[in-house]
């Protein structure tokens, strides 16, 4: 009867085991900084960009810049400018917008995040590990 108990104990808290690892497993895949490239208007200056970042990683984000090529309609580079999106606590949606000076939203034909420069708060490297990217406009929008 001992023995049997110690079986059902084992498989009982092997089970328990194997469930705590899977979700941990899905709790670290689901961590992630999603950059959603929202919005591109004419302006005086040039192109008005909007995007809408969520912090998904395990700690907030108290800086972070990216550093973003535009590609024009021949898919050359056309610039590399860093964008600072300042500061993204963790869990919340924080909308950022950039005016951006003698580009025409209609030449821009592609975005690539192409590195995160400043990234303070998560450890080393999360930012750029965990960037996940979306567009809602015409416009493709890669990490």
């Amino acid at each position: 009867m001992t023995s049997r108990f110690a079986a059902v104990l084992a498989g009982g808290l092997l089970a328990v085991s194997s469930f705590a690892q899977a979700y941990a497993q899905d709790a670290s895949a689901a961590a992630s900084l999603d950059v959603e490239l929202n919005a591109l208007a004419p302006s005086q200056k040039g192109c008005m960009m909007t995007f809408v970042a969520l912090n998904k990683l395990p700690a907030p984000i108290n800086k972070v810049s990216f550093e973003l090529a535009f590609f024009n309609d021949k898919n050359a580079v056309d610039r590399i400018t860093v964008l600072d999106f300042r500061d993204l606590p963790q869990g919340k949606k924080r909308v950022r917008q950039f005016d951006m000076p003698n580009i025409k939203c209609e030449s821009v034909t592609r975005l690539l995040i192409n590195d995160t420069p400043v990234c303070d708060g998560p450890a080393a490297g999360e930012c750029m590990k965990g960037l996940v990217t979306r567009s809602q406009v015409s416009v493709p929008f890669e990490g």
